[in-house]
């Protein structure tokens, strides 16, 4: 299992951690996924086949493009 952590600077409202947790989570291999407005970060556990590669792309294609990893 990975945890990483994203700074998403798109994120301004409930709809949008919503979007981003609903979509993400959809993901084989997502384990869980949590938005926050105040912090403007995705934090994201997963395994196999789900990877960076793939989360990083599908929240460009929602419009919430991941725009670092945050050391944790």
């Amino acid at each position: 299992m990975t945890t990483v952590t994203y700074s998403v600077p798109a994120i301004s409202c409930g709809h949008c951690t919503r979007t981003i947790e609903t979509e993400v989570s959809e993901l084989q291999g997502v384990q869980s996924v949590k938005a926050e407005i105040e912090s403007k970060k995705v934090t994201i556990t997963f395994a196999e086949p789900a990877s960076e590669e793939t989360i990083k792309t599908l929240l460009a294609e929602i419009n919430y493009p991941a725009e670092g990893l945050i050391a944790l």
